[in-house]
C-alpha cells in the first residue's frame, strides 16, 4: 500500500480567515494511517525489484526527521547493494572468525559460508550507524534512541513506497571488523541493517498485543 495525500487548497484561492472553514481533500484518514502503521511486518524473504536510488533517498529524507535533540544528526546511512554485498560478507566472515578465535574455537565450513552469505538475503541493505557528538545536554543514550527512531522512519518510508524490510543486527554487528568496514568509531554503534526489497509472501497477520499492562495514566 502506498500513502499519498493531495495538497490542501483554499477554494477559488480565497484568503483563509478565522470564520471560513479549511476544507481538506486527504485520501488517507487518521484511522487508515494508524491501521497502516500497525500493519508493518518484518519480512526476511526479500528479492528484486529493489528500491531505486531516488526511492532510497526519499526514505532517508524521512529517516532524518527523527527526534534529534539539539539537531546533532547523530546518524549516518550506508547503502550496500550489488557486488558490495560480497565485500560486506567478507567483513562479516572476518568478524565471525575473530569472535570464534577469541573463544578458542574454529568456524566450520558450513558456518563460514552461512556468514559470508548473510548480506545476500536482500538486494539492498541500508546500514544505520551512529555518529554521536559531545554535548552537555544530549547524553549518548539520547543519540542512540534518535538513531533507532530514524530506523523506524526509514522502514515506514520504504513500506510506503511498496517495499518490505527486516531490521537485523546480530552478534557480529559491532565486532571490530564490521565497524572498521563501515568506518564506525570505537564509541559509535551499528544500530541496524535494514534489509529491503520485494517479497512474494503474503503479509502475515500480527497477533493482537494487549497494551493495558504496558501503560499507565497519571493525573
Amino acid at each position: 500500500m502506498s500513502i499519498s495525500e493531495e495538497s490542501h487548497k483554499q477554494k477559488n484561492d480565497e484568503p483563509i480567515n478565522s470564520e471560513s472553514p479549511i476544507v481538506t481533500n486527504s485520501q488517507v484518514t487518521d484511522e487508515q494511517l494508524i491501521n497502516w502503521i500497525k500493519s508493518r511486518r518484518s519480512i526476511g524473504n526479500l528479492s528484486i525489484p529493489a528500491p531505486t536510488e531516488e526511492q532510497i533517498k526519499a526514505a532517508i529524507d524521512c529517516a532524518v526527521t527523527a527526534p534529534d535533540h539539539k539537531k546533532l544528526r547523530p546518524w549516518r546511512f550506508i547503502v550496500t547493494q550489488g557486488n558490495a554485498r560480497h565485500e560486506l560478507g567478507r567483513a562479516f566472515l572476518a568478524a565471525a572468525e575473530a569472535q570464534a578465535a577469541a573463544e578458542g574455537e574454529t568456524l566450520s565450513e558450513k558456518a563460514r559460508q552461512k556468514t559470508y552469505n548473510m548480506p545476500l538475503r536482500a538486494p539492498v541493505i541500508i546500514t544505520v550507524v551512529t555518529q554521536m557528538q559531545e554535548h552537555k545536554k544530549v547524553p549518548p543514550f539520547e543519540q542512540i534512541l534518535s538513531a533507532g527512531a530514524a530506523v523506524q522512519n526509514l522502514i515506514l518510508a520504504l513500506k510506503a513506497q511498496g517495499f518490505s524490510t527486516v531490521w537485523r543486527t546480530g552478534l557480529l554487528c559491532n565486532e571490530p571488523a564490521v565497524k572498521a568496514y563501515f568506518d564506525v568509531g570505537a564509541d559509535d554503534y551499528v544500530t541496524a541493517f535494514v534489509y529491503t526489497g520485494s517479497s512474494p509472501c503474503d503479509m502475515p497477520t500480527r497477533k493482537h498485543i494487549d497494551i493495558e499492562p504496558l501503560m499507565r495514566f497519571e493525573q
